[in-house]
């Protein structure tokens, strides 16, 4: 084993790498001399008479305008009269219909029960916050709690899934409102 080791060895350790051939540079040869132009001989001579045109001369300015129409007057301005509004309609007319979800009974009253409980959470957190003297960051935050709770029971004949939803974020406010009071 030692003696393949020491032969490899031979082979790839003391082996050279074959440097690549350079040319030397080659001489370069004088330039050609550059053979005289040739002679031209002189074009032979055209005889020509100048033509002279006789165009008509235009004395008169306005045939070369074309004569414009005479502007329109301007309009009268007209009064603006009130339009008369409409008898009132005797008759009551139908509600306006409204487009909602559909909700179960099941899902009406759990999301009815979900608003009152954040409505709850959140008025008493606003009750706790009333007395204590808040920084800017805070009074905006209990601001926004008060906005959203006003939203909340607003949307609550409307649509009581966005009820629930901005009653939530209200409840979210106000305990995070909580846990930053002193």
């Amino acid at each position: 084993m030692w003696l393949a080791g020491a032969v490899g060895m031979t082979s790839c350790g003391f082996h050279k790498t074959p440097r690549a051939f350079n040319p030397p540079p080659v001489a370069a040869k004088a330039p050609a001399p550059i053979p005289p132009a040739p002679q031209i001989a002189d074009p032979p001579e055209v005889a020509f008479e100048p033509v002279v045109f006789d165009f008509p001369r235009q004395t008169d300015p306005s045939s070369r305008f074309p004569v414009l129409p005479p502007p329109r007057p301007a309009r009268a301005p007209v009064a603006n009269v009130p339009k008369p509004q409409p008898a009132p309609n005797e008759t009551p007319s139908a509600p306006a219909l409204r487009l909602s979800q559909i909700l179960t009974p099941e899902e009406s009253r759990r999301n009815t029960q979900e608003l009152d409980q954040y409505t709850e959470s959140v008025k008493k957190a606003l009750a706790r916050v009333a007395g204590k003297n808040l920084t800017a960051e805070q009074k905006d935050t209990a601001e926004r709690v008060q906005t959203y709770l006003t939203q909340a029971e607003q949307a609550r004949e409307q649509d009581l899934v966005t009820a629930v939803s901005l009653a939530k974020r209200a409840d979210l406010l106000a305990k995070d409102l909580l846990e930053r009071l002193p």
